[in-house]
């Protein structure tokens, strides 16, 4: 496969990450800040056209406090003054599937994975999903992990990334187990003193981060303004370790089974059995639905602040 792009994104790519990929952290440097589908212009009209449902805005209450978080809608903002609402405010607007919303960033995400594949041998991914996440400053996301492949890409403002070993006590087999089943990325423990074992990069516009399946990471958004995109993806392997981690789920809570880990093999496959059953019955639905109630929209006049509905 070769790129759509007219360039490489990858604008210092070297053999060695090929080595690396996956496997070890990745500061990357990458030439999205210079697209034009990232220009400020660009993406006030993406927000104005996209729909209510792909997307969620948050206003966060006092540093720390993530139970203070409101969800609203962006009402009668264009999309510059969203843009604008965030940037003198305590907000966040994730565009959520921007792949599936608009073919411009679809291509754009498979040029990316195209790129990669053509330097990585053997690399192959598919389910692929790109967002758009757009806070403000000092805005943070707390400690969590993914449990799809992850990258994230820096187009405006810095971030400080704290990424932790993917290894107990930082990530245990049971908090892989509960974010599988009940999709609760940032339920899993957190202790001040894992920050002594974290490694922190200053991520700023024109990088990006890869890191190995599952390490736990937190980010905390420097004083500004902070534009970014995420892409997410599996691999075969990152796909059997997700039937493995729900399945074995379902062994330690049900049952009151320690199980393997393995992702081949007869044991494997059974444990494929018995997630599929699970999906195909929907067993899971109840414990996984979230619904966010929707309590303010921007105030257009006055950037920052919100109306209550």
């Amino acid at each position: 496969m070769q790129s759509i792009a007219s360039a490489p994104v990858f604008s210092q790519w070297e053999p060695k990450h090929a080595s690396l990929w996956g496997t070890q952290p990745l500061c990357l440097e990458q030439n999205l800040h210079c697209s034009p589908l990232f220009s400020r212009a660009a993406l006030g009209a993406l927000i104005e056209a996209y729909p209510p449902e792909m997307y969620n805005l948050v206003q966060m209450g006092v540093q720390g406090d993530r139970k203070l978080w409101r969800y609203g809608s962006i009402g009668e903002a264009t999309g510059a003054q969203v843009i604008e609402a965030i940037a003198a405010g305590r907000l966040w607007i994730n565009l959520l599937r921007v792949n599936e919303v608009d073919h411009r960033y679809r291509e754009l995400l498979d040029g990316i994975f195209a790129e990669v594949e053509a330097r990585v041998p053997g690399y192959a991914t598919f389910s692929r999903i790109n967002g758009i996440l757009i806070s403000s400053p000092r805005a943070q996301v707390y400690y969590h992990f993914d449990s799809s492949g992850q990258s994230l890409w820096q187009i405006e403002g810095t971030k400080r990334v704290y990424l932790y070993p993917p290894v107990s006590p930082f990530l245990t087999p049971e908090s892989l187990e509960h974010v599988a089943l009940n999709r609760d990325e940032v339920g899993v423990k957190y202790e001040p003193w894992f920050d002594d074992h974290a490694t922190v990069y200053e991520l700023r516009p024109g990088q990006m981060m890869h890191w190995p399946l599952n390490s736990p990471h937190r980010v905390e958004n420097q004083d500004c303004l902070s534009i970014s995109m995420t892409a997410e993806y599996y691999t075969r392997d990152i796909r059997r370790k997700q039937m493995v981690n729900v399945a074995n789920g379902l062994l330690r809570e049900k049952l009151g089974i320690n199980p393997g880990r393995n992702i081949s093999g007869a044991g494997f496959w059974s444990k494929a059995v018995v997630q599929a059953g699970v999906r195909r019955l929907r067993l899971l639905e109840g414990e996984r639905k979230k619904t966010h109630q929707l309590t303010f929209k921007l105030d257009p006049l006055h950037p920052g602040q919100i109306i209550d509905l």
